[in-house]
């Protein structure tokens, strides 16, 4: 394994920009290349232009951007960037390569480890590298236990859970290579056609660094405008919400934090009115801090919580709202 130090990191973007967690990614291979003496090359891949976004890569520890710019990356191209990325990993000495364990990144992975017959560890929170591995820990059967892994194959192909890794600025310059495709993009099965902006320009949940989230506790759908003004007052703030409430229609399953919704693992987590069922504790139960609003003080989430409030959440989350608008007045 001497020969392979360097470490790859796949660099998220969504509608021409690039997303919080592909930072991340960047500063946990930047994390890992320190410890085995090599580089990191981070690639970006998109639209004509998608090159400006180089510097941000730098800034967080990469020492080389590989810029692919092709019309045909617009839109998500699963086959060409899963293979262009396969090429690359195959030919560059690489210890380890990182991904963001979003839905884009949980399937581009998978891609290129089935291309390069490598095995691959998903939704990781924590890693380290030895002597001979790479070793990971995610959650599992509703983040009950936490999975211990030793990845031998080179490189390790992991996807790190949004929130895993704090972005690091480095401050290194980055030296920018431009690479072509591997294949024609216009030659592929699979095509994306379209991709659309969350409405109202939405924070997404991923990349999000704080997420107030209502639960049925809120009584009825018009409650959750108290959520949504708690966000508001924050100004960095996402709006999530449990299971039954997105099955009963109050919001938008995009909204939906869960073991079959989002996961997600926020510096802020505010339960508004959750209980804290397993599902729902499998999706955020990873967050830096976590608040809990709810009148039953033996509610579950309270085990959970790093502070509790013991009260009725619709009398709580306007004082809330209030204190946090008059902090933002005095920061």
């Amino acid at each position: 394994m001497a020969g392979e130090q360097n470490v790859f990191a796949f660099v998220e973007t969504r509608l021409g920009g690039m997303r919080r967690v592909a930072l991340e990614t960047v500063t946990a291979a930047r994390r890992v290349a320190d410890g085995t003496g090599g580089a990191v090359h981070a690639m970006l891949a998109g639209a004509p232009g998608v090159g400006g976004l180089a510097p941000r890569c730098g800034v967080c520890g990469a020492d080389v951007v590989l810029v692919l710019e092709h019309a045909g990356f617009t839109n998500y191209n699963p086959e060409a960037l899963a293979a262009t990325i396969a090429a690359r990993l195959q030919g560059g000495g690489y210890r380890a390569a990182f991904f963001c364990a979003s839905a884009q990144g949980h399937d581009l992975v998978a891609r290129v480890a089935a291309k390069l017959g490598l095995p691959y560890a998903s939704d990781v929170i924590e890693f380290t590298v030895a002597a001979d591995d790479v070793r990971v820990k995610h959650p599992g059967y509703t983040n009950k236990v936490i999975h211990a892994l030793a990845l031998k194959a080179v490189p390790a192909l992991v996807s790190l859970r949004a929130g895993a890794v704090l972005p690091v600025e480095n401050g290194r310059p980055g030296v920018v290579e431009a690479i072509a495709p591997a294949i024609d993009p216009a030659t592929v099965r699979v095509k994306v056609t379209h991709t659309e902006p969350a409405a109202g320009g939405k924070l997404d949940l991923g990349d999000a660094p704080v997420i107030v989230s209502g639960g049925r506790g809120l009584k009825e759908a018009a409650n959750f405008k108290l959520v949504e003004d708690l966000a508001a007052a924050f100004g960095n703030a996402a709006v999530g919400a449990t299971r039954a409430v997105t099955d009963d229609g109050w919001r938008p399953h995009s909204d939906q934090i869960g073991q079959t919704g989002r996961l997600v693992s926020p510096d802020l987590y505010i339960a508004c009115g959750i209980s804290g069922a397993i599902q729902h504790l499998a999706g955020m139960r990873t967050s830096k801090t976590i608040v809990a609003i709810n009148k039953d003080k033996d509610a579950p989430i309270f085990q959970v919580a790093d502070y509790g409030i013991v009260g009725d959440v619709l009398q709580v989350l306007p004082v809330l709202t209030a204190a946090v608008r008059e902090a933002k007045k005095g920061g």
